[in-house]
Parts: structure tokens; sequence; C-alpha cells
């Protein structure tokens, strides 16, 4: 009987050096929600690839902020660090030609593991004199005996190949975890959606609005021929639902038209969304509150 090989991969870098875009990359599949401002990604997201004997169990956590002390932040980073010290394989990603202090605070916490590292240059498609690299690696190198240092660009998908390669080759022989009649339950699927249409919002808002927002789906209605979804989204202040809505609920109208593909293209179904945004005060300093939200908990896909 053939070996199997099997492990747990966590992402880990500060925020928005690209984690959730290498993932989505190699799964070919968006699990974990991608925009330009920091922390946009919540959740503790179970991406699982299978081939053949190997199988890869990634975990995408929310970008580190070493020194915030706002409540959310700090209830992410404690998620991220629990995160490291469970890993088989840890992809430490930094971008481009850049390494600050922030890059080194997780640096120091990654030397505290015994775990095997791979550090991910990210957005080397940014980078137009390749040559520089090379002095750079030689820098990385002497800050920590990485197992790995790999150059990609998720963008472009350029080196992720060669990144799957190498992480299959550092997998400890386990059992497969997951069979292959492993299927997304609707809760999971109530997940996927709400951070979808979160996700809308900071694009479509860019800082006109902070990450005040969240989103619960109060219904998924599976019927013959479309899908019908509730959402509410939840702001902490009633100037910021006015943000949400714009004018005439033009702004409203759009994130629900995104959304609404999104979640087709998802489904290979019709969809029939319908949104509501409400005044939720001070949500995101309930400490309580924000672990209902299931902040810190698993999501799973294949």
């Amino acid at each position: 009987m053939l070996k199997q090989f099997c492990g747990y991969i966590s992402i880990i870098g500060k925020p928005n050096v690209g984690k959730s875009t290498i993932l989505n990359s190699i799964l070919d599949k968006k699990v974990s929600i991608t925009s330009r401002k920091s922390q946009t990604t919540r959740n503790n997201i179970l991406g699982i690839k299978t081939e053949n004997n190997k199988q890869m169990i990634f975990i995408d956590t929310p970008g580190m902020h070493i020194k915030s002390k706002r409540t959310m932040n700090k209830i992410l980073n404690k998620s991220a660090q629990g995160i490291i010290e469970d890993s088989d394989i840890i992809l430490f990603v930094i971008q481009r030609l850049s390494i600050d202090n922030e890059d080194e605070q997780i640096l120091k916490k990654l030397q505290q593991t015994g775990q095997k590292t791979i550090c991910v240059i990210n957005k080397i498609d940014q980078v137009d004199n390749k040559n520089k690299f090379l002095p750079f690696i030689e820098k990385i190198s002497s800050m920590h005996p990485f197992d790995e240092i790999i150059l990609v660009s998720a963008k472009t998908k350029d080196g992720l190949n060669e990144l799957v390669s190498i992480i299959k080759n550092n997998l400890p022989q386990n059992n497969h975890i997951y069979d292959n009649n492993f299927k997304i339950e609707s809760d999971q699927d109530s997940f996927m959606f709400s951070e979808l249409i979160r996700e809308k919002i900071i694009r479509k808002l860019g800082d006109e609005l902070p990450h005040d927002t969240f989103v619960e789906i109060d219904l998924i209605e599976d019927k013959e021929d479309i899908v019908e979804i509730h959402a509410t989204i939840y702001v902490s202040r009633k100037s910021q639902k006015q943000i949400v809505i714009g004018s005439g609920g033009e702004v409203l109208k759009q994130i629900g038209k995104q959304s609404r593909l999104e979640i087709e293209k998802h489904l290979n179904k019709k969809v029939f969304l319908k949104t509501w945004v409400k005044v939720k005060k001070n949500w995101n300093t309930d400490s309580g509150f924000i672990q209902s939200l299931g902040v810190g908990g698993n999501y799973e896909s294949k």
C-alpha cells in the first residue's frame, strides 16, 4: 500500500503581503476574502488540496498586528499564534524586497517554534530588476534558518507550482485526514457568503469605512431554479449605515450586485440576494460578541 503524507500548513505574515491570494491561487478557489485593507481575513480557513498520496491542509491566518491594542486585533493575533504552534509547515510570507520591523517581530515568534519554515517572497512581479533578489535572499537567510526560500507571484501564479512541490516534499508521513468525498456544509457556505459580501463592502468603500462591519446570513433557501439568500450588514454607528447604503441606496445596490455575481459563480446557480443594514453599537470592542461571530474558528473547503 502506498504510504500517505498529510500535514497542516499555516500561512503567516503581516497584513496585506498576499497570504490569502497565495492560498486562493494554490487552491484555484476563493476561500478567504482579499482586499487592500489589513485584517480582512478573520477566520482560520482550512483549504484542502489532495494530490495522489499527498494531502495538504492549508490554514490562512489573520494578518498579525504585533503592537495592536484593539480588541478585534488582539483576538486575531492570539488565533494566529495558536495556529503557528499547531502547524507541521509554516509559510512565512513577505513581499518584494522589503522586510521591516513588523516582519522581524513575527520572525522572532517563529524562532520559538521547531516547525519547518519556508520563506515565501511574494509580489515578485512588482520588481523589475530580478538581480536585486540575490542579496535580499542572502539577508533573509542570515536572519533565520529557513528550510526553503522561494520567489512567487500570487497574482501571476509564477512560482506557485514549485511552492506546492516544496510543501509536498516536506509533509510528514500521516494518513489523510479528509477523504475525497468531503463536502462543504451549509453553515460553512453561510460563512463564505458573509465573507464575500464583506469583501465587496471593503473594496467598494475603501478608507471611508473602517473595519467596523460584519455580515450575518439570515436565510439560505435552495429552491428549484434559484437560491434565495438574506443577509444583514451590521455597522457600529448610524453615520456608517448611511455610508453603506449610499445616496438613494446606490452603494448598497452595487455591493449587492457584486456579491450576488460572486456567489452565483460559487454555486453555479442563479441567486436572489436581499440585504439590510443595521446598527449595533461598539460590537468591535466586545470580545464575547466578537468570538460569537466565529472569529478564530475554522472553515473547511475542498
